[in-house]
């Protein structure tokens, strides 16, 4: 998940880390979807096949916040549960200087459970920011006609492995850099980590492993974007950013790279920040 990844950075009771991940994480990618929402629909834009003007250019740029917003609680609650679940049960087996690597394991797995609801959410958010659908159609309607028309597997849960192998390399980018970051902010700064040092932190590892992985992200954009009948021969991932750049160059296989940057660096300061704050807040009620 690219913007809902953190560790716990105070030690909570066992109950409580579920509780607290879930609190936290929840609100902290509820408030981050909401206020960086156009950011990521000109990014779809831009990466849309049709071009970005007859996607809708600049007009409508909340369309698909709805269903957004509605899926961030559960989806970073599934994250979050899978995550400290990994976490608790690998980390017993690791020595001190191994836990990066559970964490990149934690994240890989928790990412891929999370996608059993993002991906039919980012379905009907990216169709919705692209204008694919006819009138003003609902979240619902999108969904209906998906799975009517599609099916399951190529309607509502189309793009599914291309997410998959879009946000696990995002995880094992961004967490070995986000600790690294961490670990090194006292002796690099001179000041103590703080929910401020922690969301930059958070926004520099993000905004690095946002912009190394766009070109997945362009391929997801079209998959999730395409008809049925124009999927079947579009291929796999591979095959797609091969076309992208026979036809767009380089400059198409990195389509959107400063808004998903922008976004995704915009977004993990908020987000880290937010969590490792409410964190701290809940670690100092557990204290008293």
């Amino acid at each position: 998940m690219e913007l809902e990844e953190a560790t716990i950075s105070a030690p909570l009771g066992v109950k409580n880390i579920y509780w607290s991940s879930l609190i936290a994480g929840g609100v902290a990618g509820l408030v981050v979807d909401v206020v960086l929402f156009p950011i990521d629909t000109i990014k779809t834009r831009l990466q849309s096949e049709r071009g970005f003007v007859a996607s809708g250019g600049f007009r409508g740029v909340y369309k698909g916040l709805a269903p957004t917003a509605a899926g961030s609680a559960p989806t970073s609650a599934l994250f979050f549960c899978t995550y400290e679940t990994m976490k608790s049960h690998l980390r017993q087996y690791a020595a001190h200087d191994q836990l990066p690597y559970v964490h990149m394991m934690s994240a890989a797995v928790a990412e891929v459970v999370a996608c059993l609801i993002r991906v039919p959410i980012e379905i009907v958010k990216q169709r919705r920011q692209a204008l694919l659908n006819k009138g003003n159609a609902s979240a619902l309607q999108i969904v209906y006609s998906a799975l009517k028309n599609e099916g399951i597997r190529k309607g509502l849960y189309r793009g599914f492995g291309t997410t998959v192998m879009r946000d696990v390399p995002f995880s094992l980018i961004q967490f070995p850099l986000w600790e690294y970051f961490k670990l090194h902010w006292t002796d690099a700064t001179g000041t103590a980590l703080t929910p401020l040092s922690v969301a930059i932190c958070g926004a520099i590892s993000g905004g690095i492993a946002a912009g190394l992985t766009t070109p997945l992200d362009v391929a997801k954009t079209r998959i999730m974007l395409a008809e049925q009948a124009e999927s079947s021969r579009m291929g796999g991932m591979g095959r797609i950013l091969r076309n992208i750049y026979r036809e767009r160059g380089i400059r198409g296989v990195f389509a959107g790279f400063v808004p998903r940057v922008t976004w995704i660096t915009l977004g993990g300061a908020i987000f880290f920040g937010m969590y490792d704050l409410t964190l701290r807040f809940l670690n100092a009620n557990e204290d008293r």
